[in-house]
Parts: C-alpha cells; structure tokens; sequence
C-alpha cells in the first residue's frame, strides 16, 4: 500500500481549486484564460516573417514544467485529484504551436471572428493545457497570435506576465523568446511546490472555518455594497458553450484628463467609460433595469508604503455602477464614492480579515455550478470588469513591435459578459467576451465605449 510520502513522490497534487476549476468545465463553461496579441512586423521584414518567426520558436524544445502538465487519472480512473507531467520529448510542440491565415479580405473583423471560435473550444485533458494560434493575412501587413491557458495551469494575469518576460523594449532586439522556456523566478519556483496530502488536508481544516468567521464578522460589522443586492439582468442567466470576443484600444491620455479634471482615480474613469457603455447596449436591447448594476472589480489592496514590498495584496470590490443615472458625470461621481468607500472599509480590516471579506465576494462564482441556481437566485453581481496591470512603454518581440495587447477571460453561468483591460505603452487595450446568445451584437459595445469616454469628456469639460 502506498501511504504519505510515497504517495507525494508519485505523484504532484492539486489544489483545492485547481481542481475546482478542471471539475466545474464542461462544453458550457470552457475554462481557461487568453489572449490575442497584435504585432507589427519589423521594419523591411519579408514576406516569410511570420512563417521564419513560427519555426524557430517550434523549433525550441525546452519546456518549464507549467508547459507540460496535465490532470493525472489516479488510483484507476479518479480524476481531478493530480498532475502527471509529459516528457519534454513527448512534448507535441506542432500540435501546441500552430500557424493560420485569414480569410479575405484579412480585416480584424476576421482576425475577431476566428479567436471567438478558438475561445469557445476546450483544451484538450489528455494534453499540456494550453495552446498558441499563429495568425498571418492581416490587411494591414501585421500578424497575431492568440494564446490560452486552462485556468487550472494558470490565472490571466500570471498569463499576462509571463507574455510580456518574452518582450523587450529593445526593438533591436531580434531573439524570440518562447514564453514555454523562460527561466523560472526563485520565487515562483517555490510557491509552485505542493503541499503533501497530509498537509494539505491539515491545511484546509485548520484555515476555512477561521476564514469564514472573519468574513462574516466583517460582513456585519461594515457598510458595503454586499453580493446579491443586483438586479437581475440578460447578462445574469445560464449560457452555452459558443463565445464571440471583441477588443480595441484607446489612449491613455484621454482617460487621464478626465481622471484631472474630475478629481477621480484612473480606474473610476474606467468603471465610469464601461457604466456607460452597458447602459447604452441595455437600452438597445430594452432590457436596461430601473436599478444600478453592480461589477465586481479585482483592485490592489496595497498602501503608498507598501507599493514597494513583496506578495500578492489584491481583494476584490463590489462597485456600484450607476447605470440608472442618465447624467454621465453625477455617474462617474457615484462609481468614485462607491469604490472610495469601499477600499475603506478593506483599508480599515486586519489583512486576514480583508482577504477573508474579499474570499466571501468572490465566492457566490463558484456557486453558478449548482443546478438551479442561477434561474432561481438572485445575481450576486452583474458582472466583472478587471484592470490588469501591463508594460508601460513600447514592446517589441523579435523586433515586432506589440501594437495591441488583449486579455480574453471566462464567461460563466450567470456572468454572460465579461470586461478586461490591459495598459499597452500609450493605450490601454479592452479584451470582451461574451456567451454568443446571451450577449448578441457584442461588438457593438465597442461603439457604445467610445461614446462613453466622450461623453464623460464633455461633462468634465476636455
């Protein structure tokens, strides 16, 4: 019989939610994070750039070990319980790695079309979790690629980090880097190691209860906006497996001058540009509630004194997006004292205490799993929108220059929609996902974005 460290040196397994997430996928609910960069091509690159670029990276066989898991079937046909780990030779690299071309006339209207069928599709268990779509035919002589990760394998912003290790600000740069063969960091060396069974077990039963007590001490004791006060919307029901993506860019600039002349953060502008995009699209569809969505927005947790030191300090927000005031500024003014009043009370908290309030926000996701229950509860929120931090100046791979830089997240029952965005240099780059029948027309949020940011304009006066 195998038993407690044997047991560990056979196998490397998950976590808790690792598993959580590989059990809750289903056609449905594809989970895993992407991406869709757009690059230009180096100047006087030929023709077979794009094909040279797919090559040599293929050619590179080197694999850190993230690049070659997959969920493990123990104890003779229980899953969900380990990792087992390819050989690097074993390794499919041209079935991970792969090269397309777009159909005529080569617009990113086409480029659009194709990830949103590639984000539909699930990652194949019995492989390495995560795939890389070479995309050449583009218009405008620019080419991109479109990567995902099971979400088990990796978060979107881990994902969106180790894209921009294998960048330089160097454009005369010419190594590409394999995001499969960067060199591990000390410090993720070691938070990748797993507990044992017996520690793991132990760990759980002495860190829930305490958690959740916290939680529900600072549930009662403060005044914040609380999951489930949302009103149910098209976005809040169950969804099918087809997804459909949208993404553009706007500068930096133009937000920033609102955030000046309004007295607001940067991310208040952002909330406040995305309030009034949702309220237009709901208008379109007639389905605009007379009370204010809510958005469950990941912000950092960290003081002035503390933007230097180590380890991971982010909670989550629940944000009241004003979505019932018609006045564009009075709306931008009600998102600020939302999300100002919120990092209070979390300001306010033990650390313990705050991340335990931040578990009890997030975890009415997890409960979209249970039959019945989006139908019949309720929306804890209406949906996500997440800020994601990104490079701040010009980025080039392979002396291609980054032009457009798009996170793609997870759309779950009862969050049809999902908003991400990431800053690129001088832009910042908006990544949207929707179930393809619950959010028809998609892509028309992207209009209502931009009228949005010039309404908020007008108001402030810029």
């Amino acid at each position: 019989m195998i038993v407690g460290s044997a047991l560990d040196e056979l196998m490397e397994l998950m976590s808790p939610l690792d598993s959580v997430f590989l059990t809750i996928e289903s056609r449905e609910h594809p989970m895993h994070v992407g991406g869709l960069q757009l690059f230009q091509p180096p100047e006087g690159a030929g023709p077979e750039f794009v094909r040279e670029v797919h090559d040599q990276l293929v050619a590179n066989r080197h694999f850190q070990p993230t690049f070659r898991k997959h969920p493990a079937w123990t104890f003779g046909g229980i899953p969900n319980v380990a990792w087992t780990y390819d050989d690097p030779d074993d390794v499919d690299v041209e079935y991970h790695v792969r090269r397309s071309a777009l159909p005529s006339p080569g617009r990113v209207r086409e480029l659009l079309e194709l990830t949103s069928r590639w984000h539909s599709g699930l990652l194949d268990r019995h492989r390495p979790l995560w795939e890389a779509h070479f995309v050449e035919g583009l218009n405008d002589g620019r080419f991109a690629m479109y990567s995902k990760f099971h979400h088990a394998l990796i978060d979107g912003v881990s994902a969106l980090r180790l894209m921009q290790r294998t960048l330089s600000a160097n454009p005369e740069d010419t190594e590409m880097q394999a995001i499969w063969d960067l060199p591990r960091r000390h410090r993720e060396a070691e938070k990748s190691k797993r507990p044992g069974l017996g520690q793991l077990a132990g760990s759980i039963a002495a860190y829930g209860p305490s958690t959740w007590t916290l939680a529900r001490a600072a549930l009662l004791e403060q005044q914040l906006t609380l999951p489930f006060a949302a009103p149910r919307t098209m976005f809040n029901v169950p969804i099918g497996g087809a997804r459909r993506v949208a993404a553009q860019s706007w500068g930096i600039d133009r937000l920033k001058s609102i955030k000046v002349a309004a007295g607001v953060t940067f991310n208040d502008v952002i909330l406040g540009m995305c309030s009034g995009a949702l309220r237009y699209y709901l208008q379109d569809e007639h389905a605009l509630p007379d009370t204010p969505l809510i958005a469950m927005v990941p912000v950092s947790m960290r003081s002035e004194e503390q933007a230097d030191a180590g380890g991971n300090q982010v909670g989550a927000l629940l944000c009241n997006l004003a979505t019932d005031v018609d006045d564009p500024a009075k709306r931008l003014e009600t998102i600020s004292a939302s999300m100002r009043g919120n990092k209070k009370v979390f300001a306010e908290l033990p650390r313990l205490q705050a991340y335990a309030l931040s578990a009890a926000l997030i975890a009415p996701l997890g409960l979209s799993a249970i039959p019945g229950l989006v139908r019949s509860s309720p929306p804890p929120f209406n949906i996500v929108i997440s800020n994601v931090p990104g490079p701040t100046e010009p980025m080039y791979w392979g002396g291609a220059r980054l032009d457009g830089n798009y996170p793609l997240s997870i759309a779950l029952d009862g969050q049809a929609l999902n908003i991400t965005m990431v800053n690129n240099a001088d832009n910042i780059d908006f990544g949207l996902v929707g179930c393809r029948t619950s959010v028809p027309h998609l892509q028309r949020l992207l209009g209502h974005l931009e009228t949005s940011l010039k309404d908020l304009e007008r108001s402030v006066g810029v």
